[in-house]
């Protein structure tokens, strides 16, 4: 993460300490439009936009999350969280199986590419 991410992740924080939601999403956009790697950018950005009722994008945001940290447990509960937001049981429910996993001390396996696993970006 350079410099000027950094910031701007700052400031979004900060918009979200205001309670300025919106003005927090239009930054953590920015981040991770500059550095799409940064898994922090991906799950703030995914909070904000579930707490501003956004929540098909906030699930676009957690997957795009665990995509970067799949041994993460907690980009698998707030994407399992977005999930239940968004309407989608099963899917959340196999995305809480894969933090629950995870808060045991183990691995999960991704498979990204197939059509069975529902929680794959």
């Amino acid at each position: 993460m350079n410099d000027r991410v950094a910031e701007i992740f700052d400031n979004a924080t900060g918009d979200i300490a205001l309670g300025d939601l919106d003005a927090a999403v239009e930054k953590y956009r920015e981040c991770v439009a500059l550095d799409p790697e940064f898994f922090d950018g991906w799950h703030a950005l995914g909070m904000a936009l579930m707490k501003s009722g956004h929540h098909v994008e906030a699930v676009e945001a957690g997957l795009r999350a665990v995509r970067l940290r799949p041994q993460d447990q907690l980009a698998w509960s707030s994407l399992s969280l977005f999930h239940v937001r968004n309407n989608q049981i099963p899917e959340a429910e196999a995305a809480g199986a894969k933090a629950r996993i995870l808060s045991w001390g183990g691995k999960i396996k991704t498979d990204f590419d197939s059509p069975a696993d529902t929680t794959s970006p």
